[in-house]
């Protein structure tokens, strides 16, 4: 077995049936903020311009709401988890390191607590998987 098979092996072994009640809530929390995001996506451009990266930001903008879409709610359903996590690891690293950063590190930005809260949850659900209740279980026990 190489490294990423010994992984989820044993993110699969070791997985309490607690953390899928985490990982459909954080699926409907990024759900809701791709909502958020593209009901105004001018204040989402708007808060990319200010990074001090300069990149194609209509392109990220239209990335990252639908990044959060479907990423979403594949991370609630538990289908291709570490897929949909792969997708919003960097939308989650830019937010916490070019966007929310820039405006400081107090407890007072409560926008960067709740995403490093969401990339720290994002890591966690990459390395041990999707768990028991989970579309992607199901569908390898009927393979089985």
């Amino acid at each position: 077995m190489n490294v990423i098979e010994r992984i989820e092996h044993w993110g699969d072994t070791h997985h309490p049936r607690w953390l899928d009640v985490l990982r459909i809530a954080l699926g409907i929390v990024i759900f809701l903020k791709g909502v958020t995001f593209l009901a105004d996506t001018e204040s989402l451009r708007q808060l990319i311009e200010q990074t001090p990266v300069q990149i194609y930001t209509w392109g990220i903008v239209h990335y990252i709401a639908f990044a959060h879409l479907v990423g979403g709610i594949l991370i609630a359903l538990g289908l291709l988890t570490r897929v949909a996590v792969g997708f919003q690891l960097p939308v989650l690293i830019g937010a916490v390191f070019l966007v929310n950063i820039t405006r400081g590190l107090s407890f007072l930005n409560s926008e960067l607590w709740i995403s490093l809260v969401v990339l720290v949850l994002l890591l966690v659900f990459f390395v041990i998987g999707s768990g028991p209740y989970s579309l992607d279980h199901q569908m390898r026990e009927k393979r089985a």
